[in-house]
């Protein structure tokens, strides 16, 4: 059931005409409480849309009754009119959300706004606010699907997710297919619990989460102007985690969303997974991972089911980690094609013909780890990418 699945959420999605073809690209998530608790994670890149600058400052205030989001267009460096447009959809939100529930008593601020699709070219306003008033007439409690269909842009395919608490639970939808890197992806996703919860446990569970999920997805090395996730709590099912088990939860969440989004990846034909071991510290684990995954001869090898391990040692050797090259390990799908930074076991005995690709890397440089979830690069990705606003 996606982000309803916990209690006291309603959700729907609808076509508003924002894509050609009349799919669905309006989606709509409201918190009926009783509480309205938030927290949010997003782009790190310095050119941030606008509805990224208004929900983060929506984020600040703690509490957020509805989410709206739009596919069809990103809202990205439009200037100031595309920023008044992403505050006259959270105000137009409100009011409608009012005039349907008037318990619920939003204003502007309550709403947050997130928008996916082509930068730098304004959305249709004319088909986004009526859009929202349709939304609204669809919301329902098993309206989650919907919303994730809604949401989608180059995906194949909706993205939900359901963790289970002791008496609560915790769904989410995400998408993202291309721009997936660090700063989290060309993505968003809403997360949310009826666990009890107020903004500052959300923050830490989310930020916890999200550090050894999203973070960790680089499929392509581009940072998208438009990342957010966002967590409710609506505080429905009357139980209150402690900062562990709702951290666990959402961590579960967020790693079955990420690797949803990598095996989605624009013109990907592997899933690839590597595992960075024996590193001086954490940062440094990441960094070695994050170079290979984004080595495009190290991923152009991989779909031409070549198990270059040359490559990926070439790629460890650009970062700034701890390690000495006569002493690292390389293994892929299990075969150790290279020891002490030399060939060692015969590298046709790699199978690359599926679609899981494992690499593992031993640095011999401490006991740090940590793993990097990445793809191939395909003549799919270059087509779609080429074409993409054509």
């Amino acid at each position: 059931m996606s982000v309803t699945a916990p209690r006291g959420f309603r959700a729907a999605g609808v076509p508003a005409g924002l894509k050609s073809g009349g799919a669905a690209d309006v989606a709509l998530v409201v918190n009926d409480g009783p509480d309205a608790g938030v927290a949010g994670v997003f782009t790190t890149n310095r050119v941030k849309a606008a509805p990224v600058r208004w929900t983060q400052q929506v984020v600040r205030g703690g509490v957020v009754r509805a989410v709206v989001l739009n596919s069809g267009g990103a809202n990205a460096c439009t200037g100031p009119a595309g920023f008044q447009d992403t505050h006259a959809t959270a105000e137009h939100t409100a009011a409608a959300l009012t005039a349907s529930s008037p318990r619920l008593r939003l204003g502007a601020g309550d709403v947050a706004v997130c928008s996916t699709g082509l930068i730098g070219e304004r959305l249709p306003m004319d088909k986004l606010l009526p859009g929202v008033r349709t939304a609204i007439r669809a919301l329902a409690r098993d309206g989650g699907p919907a919303a994730a269909e809604a949401i989608m842009t180059t995906d194949t395919r909706p993205k939900t997710t359901v963790a289970r608490g002791a008496g609560w639970t915790v769904g989410g939808m995400a998408k993202g297919a291309g721009m997936l890197a660090p700063g989290m992806a060309t993505m968003l996703c809403v997360l949310t619990t009826d666990a009890v919860a107020g903004p500052e446990l959300l923050d830490a569970a989310l930020r916890a989460a999200t550090r050894v999920t999203f973070d960790r997805v680089d499929s392509d090395g581009c940072m998208s102007t438009n990342d957010t996730v966002l967590l409710l709590s609506s505080g429905a099912s009357g139980v209150e985690p402690d900062e562990a088990e709702l951290t666990a939860a959402v961590t579960v969440a967020c790693h079955d969303l990420a690797q949803q989004l990598v095996s989605d990846a624009e013109g990907a034909t592997k899933e690839v997974a590597i595992e960075v071991v024996g590193a001086a510290d954490e940062d440094d684990a990441v960094e070695v991972g994050r170079s290979v995954a984004r080595n495009n001869l190290v991923k152009t090898a991989l779909f031409g089911n070549d198990p270059n391990w040359g490559r990926i040692l070439a790629a460890v050797g650009t970062t700034a980690a701890a390690f000495d090259p006569d002493a690292v390990d390389v293994a892929v799908n299990g075969i150790w094609v290279c020891r002490a930074g030399a060939g060692a076991e015969d590298r046709a005995k790699v199978d690359l013909t599926g679609r899981n690709v494992a690499i593992r890397i031993d640095l011999h440089a401490g006991s740090a780890a940590a793993t990097i979830w990445t793809n191939d690069l395909s003549h799919a990705y270059v087509h779609e990418n080429s074409a993409y606003s054509t």
